[in-house]
This record gives structure tokens, sequence and C-alpha cells, in this order.
């Protein structure tokens, strides 16, 4: 199947506690180093790949520059910063010294001394060994004790993790939050690593700022007023307090407004980047997912939200959970569905599962069926819609709902499927950042005006560049903007 980008709720982006830099025990053992390089193709693979060359180079630059205020021996060496095509802010790190961060949280950013802030954090988990307290809890969670968890909740990762075929002992590990107190810990050191190496600490604050607005935008753009929690933040989440806590530890170290910012070093990097989805993974526009070069289309239910993924694109809601996938197809829909419910379920129960009922969506034969799951914290419904897409393939939603609901709250989006034909296909290109100087006489209107959307291009560009209602532009000024590229 071709690429979706699955996102793992992994992110780490960022706490902080006490004005004391905590101590932490920077050594990375041989076997944390091989168990990194071990996982590091299918994370790589899992995230939609990795993009290397001049962007790469830059994060590796700026990654080892923070890296070695750890006091890590060796710590050029023994840390490795990944750039992933993945259309989710995140950024995270696993034991080994391994960081990875997105192409899409690079994009939120306005300069070095912001992407400096991030990779500190990531270093400083790695450095103080906080994965070892995330494996623990890991270890404690079966399959089923967290899908009845995420019954009339939103934690979208840790279901996608999970139905998703592929890598679920990795996505379970790092679908559980770091604690409040590792978080501080983190954000501390961070912001520690960064007044060490010059940068402007005041960039961990901006950071955070950006990426709460980030969020209530994205909620709003999705159909959901109620702003929900984004992957990145459910695991390492954003409290009220935690930008101003970020302006107080950065008041004290000295370098807060005077240190590096490397702006115009940093928009020359990510100019022309993807933004959002790639087309050859598909695109989210929306409540729409659309996957030009499979050639469907499906609309989720309004106040749900979509992750697109390499192996399944991640809907979640207050009333379910869902993923779009494919698998193994014979040619029988039914040992299909079957097939998709034991790879959800695994060995740890049997599970009655009814006859699937057969159906026909806008021309596509179909079929589905609804298995009752005994889980640690209740019953739930785990049904499967699966259609016939041509004699070789076969695509299915697998959703979870609370017990007695069935497809019900998801059969808008069941019903959506559609095959797009080749026009609509062709229409779809991926955007891309665009640097630009802004001229006198330009507003945040009328550049706004030029923004690769249908909708909230205003607000979109606000939170883009980090402005605000009272903001006013000044000619010399660069700007992002975000326009249509070439495949």
């Amino acid at each position: 199947m071709s690429k979706f980008t699955r996102l793992l709720t992994m992110s780490s982006v960022l706490v902080l506690a006490s004005c004391a830099t905590p101590q932490a025990d920077p050594a990375i053992s041989q076997q944390e180093r091989q168990l990194a390089v071990e996982n590091h193709d299918a994370i790589v693979a899992e995230f939609g790949g990795a993009l290397g060359g001049t962007l790469g180079a830059y994060v590796e630059q700026v990654g080892d520059r923070v890296a070695i205020r750890s006091a890590t021996p060796n710590a050029a060496a023994n840390y490795r910063f990944t750039v992933l095509n993945s259309p989710v802010e995140n950024a995270f790190a696993i034991p080994g010294g391994h960081v990875y961060i997105t192409r899409e949280l690079m994009g939120l950013m306005e300069d070095e001394a912001e992407l400096a802030f991030v990779l500190g954090h990531e270093v400083g988990h790695i450095a103080a060994d906080h994965s070892s307290t995330r494996q623990a809890r890991a270890q404690n969670n079966s399959i089923l004790g967290v899908l009845g968890a995420i019954v009339g909740s939103v934690v979208g990762g840790d279901v996608g993790g999970l139905l998703a075929q592929g890598a679920q002992q990795y996505a379970q590990l790092n679908t559980l939050s770091y604690s409040r107190d590792q978080e501080y810990e983190s954000d501390t050191l961070g912001i520690g690593y960064m007044a060490a190496s010059g940068y402007d600490t005041l960039a961990a604050g901006g950071m955070l700022s950006s990426l709460g607005q980030a969020s209530a935008l994205e909620s709003r753009v999705q159909g959901n007023d109620a702003r929900q929690t984004p992957e990145w933040a459910r695991t390492h989440p954003l409290s009220e307090n935690r930008t101003a806590r970020a302006n107080q530890l950065a008041q004290q170290t000295g370098t807060a407004g005077s240190g590096t910012r490397n702006r115009d070093t940093f928009l020359s990097r990510i100019d022309g980047i993807y933004v959002d989805d790639d087309p050859e993974q598909g695109i989210v526009d929306g409540r729409s997912f659309t996957h030009p070069d499979l050639r469907f289309q499906f609309v989720v239910p309004t106040g749900f939200r979509m992750q697109n993924g390499t192996r399944a694109v991640n809907i979640a809601g207050s009333s379910g959970q869902a993923i779009f996938s494919t698998g193994q197809f014979n040619g029988n829909l039914d040992t299909y569905i079957g097939q998709v419910i034991r790879g959800i379920v695994g060995d740890q129960q049997q599970v009655s599962v009814p006859q699937p009922r057969d159906t026909t969506i806008n021309g596509i034969p179909a079929a589905y069926t609804t298995a009752r799951v005994n889980t640690n914290n209740g019953a739930v419904d785990l049904s499967v819609m699966a259609y016939r897409w041509d004699n070789d393939t076969a695509y299915h939603f697998a959703m979870i709902t609370q017990a007695g609901q069935g497809i019900g709250p998801f059969t808008s989006m069941v019903d959506s499927l559609r095959r797009i034909s080749s026009q609509e296909a062709a229409s779809i290109r991926p955007r891309v950042i665009d640097v630009i100087t802004v001229r006198s006489g330009d507003t945040m209107q009328s550049l706004a005006s030029r923004m690769a959307y249908n909708n909230y291009q205003l607000e979109r560009f606000m939170v883009l560049n980090s402005l605000d209602s009272n903001s006013r532009l000044q000619a010399g000024q660069k700007v992002k903007i975000v326009v249509y590229g070439q495949r």
C-alpha cells in the first residue's frame, strides 16, 4: 500500500519545573545505542521517510550544538537528529541518542533558537533517562486495557497505534505520557542547554505559545469548537502557565532577549518545504481525506479529527475512534474482516464475530460487522466495514465505540468512501512554505489572501508567523506564507 504517515503519539514538546538546573545522568549505554540503530529505519518508515540534504544537515548541526551541553560523553557522535516527512507537529526522542522532529513542527517555528529549544528538550529526556519509567508503565498496560480507556475520550494516537498493524510495541511505549515532573525537568534542561549554547532563551516561551495557537486553530478548522487536544500535547501537555514558566526561567539565564536567533538562516532552510500532507501519502483537507494516487476519498463526521499515516488514517472524536487502512486480501471480504478483528484483539480473549453483512457503497462491494469486546474498563463495540477495491485490494474502517453504538457515530463516514476521477487526482498539489519579504503597503490581510487555503486564511497566516491581531508588518520584514507547489 502507498504511504499514509501514521501518527504514533509520542511527541515531546515541552513543560518546565523549578529554576534550578536538575541533575541528569547523561550516559548512553551500548545497549541503548544498538537498540536505537535497530529501530531507526522502522521509525523513519512509520513517519513518511526522512528529509536529508541541506535541511537534515542543518538540524544535525543545531542538535549537536545543544547536545554537547548535556555532558554526554562524545555527544556529537552519540546523538543523531532526523527530520521526518510527517504532517504532524511532533518531536520525540528514544533511548540511545536518537531525536526526531517533523517538517510540520519546523514550519511552525520562527527561528533557529526555537529549533534549539525543541531539540534541547528532547536531548533532556534522553539525558534524564525518562524512557525507563515510561517503558515500565507500558509493560503494565495491555492492549485491551488501553482500548477500554479510550472509550468516550479523545486519545487518537493510542487507538491509531494499537489498531494499525505494525510497530505495536513501539507505539504502545510512546503513547504514554511523560510525568509532569519529567516534562518540567526536560524543559529546564533544554533551556539550560540553549543558554549555554548562546541562544536567546525567550524562544522557548515563543515556541510554546505558537504550539498552543496552532492547537486551537486546528480544532476550529476540523470543526470542533471544544478544542480537542492534539496528539503532541496529550503526551506532553501544555499547561495554562507553561509559557509563563518558560519565560520566567529564560529571564534567569542571562541570554533572554540577547542571545542568538539566526532567523534568516533558519527561514532559508525551511523555504520550500511541504506543509500539511504529502500528496503521495494522501491529503487531509478539513473533514475529507483524499489519496490522489490510490484514487479514493472519504469524509469524517463533524467534530472528528484525522491524522494520516504510513499504515492508516487515524480518526478521533468524543464518540469513538477509527482507522482507515488495508491488509492482505484473498478475495473474500468475510475472511478479510475476521483477519482485521483478530489483528486488533489478538490472542488475549476469544471474540464472537457475527456473520458480516454484504452491502454496496457508492458502487463498491462492501461488507460489515460489529463484535463486542470486553476490556479492563468495560465492553466496547469493534466494528469493521471492508470494501472490495479490486481483485487484489481491500480497504477497511475499524471503529471503536461505546457498547451498543456499533457503527452509529461513523455511519456517514463509511457511506462516504468513493473513487475519484483522474481529473480530481491531478488537481491535488502539495502546499509549501514560501518565505517572502514584506513590501510597503502589504498588510496581514493582503498577504493572508495569498495563502493556499479556502478558509481561515488570516488565522493561519498569524499562527504561521507568531502574530496576533495587534501585530503590524514592516517593509523588509520576512514572513512565511503557504502556497501551492508542484508534485
